[in-house]
């Protein structure tokens, strides 16, 4: 009998069950949040200002997922390039993925999808100020393994407007994943790091 689980129900117990995926902390892995990231310039970094200004502001009340994406989200990617060729954003984008033996079948929509036709290059989960990430990583994990191949990895990144944070998935002989540190808007310059990632990873992708 066929199990179908929505992206948001899925759990990483699933994940390692059905698909066979596995976590990494060779740091050779996932080098790309640390090693190689560009200064921004004196501009970018007062766009990031306002951007937490703003939301420091708004979240004297609750903010929902469609906030987050506004006000966080769209300036980010905005900085990183990825509103530019060769990408494209897709929002709300249906995914379906089952298992080998076609006895799990995991259904849900990404939040934002970009893309460089015909590859995935970047899933974002987007989730409201008072979510914990912990539960983003599966659901994200599960839409990024309906793009994998052995030839390019699928980067994730998922924030709830004040956390982010990157996931990086590559399938190979086994399905492997690693994720980065936890950043945090009201900590020091991580929305700098943040921006510097994204920014990093739309260079690779760009000249890949």
């Amino acid at each position: 009998m066929v199990q179908f689980i929505q992206g948001r129900d899925i759990t990483l117990a699933q994940l390692i069950e059905q698909f066979g995926l596995q976590r990494t902390d060779n740091e050779q892995f996932f080098s790309e949040w640390q090693q190689d990231l560009s200064e921004l310039s004196d501009l970018e970094k007062q766009s990031l200002n306002q951007v937490k200004a703003e939301y420091l502001h708004l979240s004297r009340y609750q903010i929902l997922e469609p906030v987050v994406k506004m006000v966080v989200l769209s300036p980010l990617l905005r900085l990183a390039g990825f509103y530019q060729p060769p990408f494209y954003i897709a929002s709300e984008e249906e995914v379906r993925i089952s298992s080998e033996d076609e006895g799990t079948i995991i259904r849900g929509r990404i939040d934002i999808l970009v893309f460089h036709p015909p590859l995935w290059v970047l899933v974002i989960e987007a989730k409201r100020a008072d979510y914990s990430l912990v539960p983003a990583i599966p659901q994200a994990l599960a839409y990024m393994l309906a793009d994998a191949t052995s030839a390019k990895p699928v980067f994730g990144f998922i924030t709830n407007g004040n956390e982010f944070r990157f996931i990086k998935l590559l399938k190979t002989e086994t399905t492997q994943y690693a994720l980065s540190d936890l950043f945090a808007l009201d900590s020091r310059d991580d929305i700098q790091t943040v921006v510097k990632v994204l920014k990093h990873l739309a260079y690779l992708i760009r000249n890949s």
